[in-house]
């Protein structure tokens, strides 16, 4: 069957994907927005079966965009094509490549995740800004932890800037939001050692020892982690820092930590 077309701002398809944009709706449908071409092709290749894939080759940018159309279709998706305009109204890029997909969203539970031999975890306790969230979720995968344990979440994973700041790895990283009380007593009882980060102690992270099971807690933008981390955790650890400023950037941090983990981990 040939895609529906849709050229009217007004649309009620149109109206829905705008929106999808906000969390409440999101969490009533069940459904998420994926948008661009990376990201579906990520989300498919992951076995991800999109609902519906809106597309407008007004704003193709190559000629790989028919066979990705094709993709989404055959994986059981509903196709309709778009205007320009009404697809600039969907689109939450300020340059949109002219791909959008509405996929179901999934909930993962701790005892989902499949471990490894030696488990390699991120625990992010309340992130607030959804680009943050994404980078920590792309960093996470190229350390090549197991997972990524988001607690007490602040900003939904499915935020339409998670998606994107992920580039779409939010498909390949086994994610599960949950309770830190929980997630605490889920570490020990797998046998898991904690090691918290904050400036507010003597541990250097690079003379700590960060080999076996680990998992490397990462707190708030704004105010660090919590009371309930910084007592609960095995060890705590620090970044050192020579200038002015007395805390990086949660995204830049969490890579910092990771990668010296990976480090001792390999050597």
């Amino acid at each position: 069957m040939l895609p529906e077309k849709i050229t009217s701002l007004q649309n009620p398809r149109v109206k829905q994907l705008v929106k999808l944009r906000e969390r409440r709706e999101r969490d009533d449908a069940g459904l998420f927005l994926v948008e661009g071409y990376r990201e579906i092709r990520r989300a498919l290749e992951k076995g991800v079966q999109p609902k519906e894939l809106y597309f407008s080759p007004d704003w193709f940018l190559g000629e790989n965009e028919p066979a990705l159309i094709e993709q989404a279709r055959q994986a059981g998706a509903q196709l309709f094509e778009l205007s320009k305009d009404a697809f600039a109204k969907v689109a939450y890029r300020e340059r949109p490549d002219g791909l959008l997909a509405v996929a179901p969203q999934w909930k993962r539970g701790l005892d989902d995740l499949k471990l490894s031999a030696k488990p390699f975890l991120l625990v992010v306790e309340s992130i607030e800004k959804p680009g943050n969230l994404g980078t920590i979720l792309r960093s996470a995968d190229a350390a090549g932890c197991d997972a990524v344990i988001v607690c007490d979440a602040v900003t939904d994973i499915f935020n339409p800037n998670v998606v994107r700041a992920s580039t779409g790895v939010l498909f390949s990283v086994p994610i599960v939001v949950a309770e830190s009380t929980a997630v605490h007593a889920w570490l020990k009882e797998n046998g898991i050692r904690t090691a918290a980060t904050t400036p507010h102690t003597t541990n250097i992270y690079t003379a700590t020892d960060l080999r076996g099971p680990l998992a490397i807690v990462m707190g708030s933008e704004q105010y660090g982690l919590s009371d309930f981390w910084m007592k609960g955790a095995d060890v705590l650890v620090r970044i050192p820092m020579a200038g002015q400023a007395d805390s990086l950037n949660v995204a830049m941090a969490t890579i910092i930590t990771l990668f010296e983990a990976v480090r001792q981990r390999n050597a």
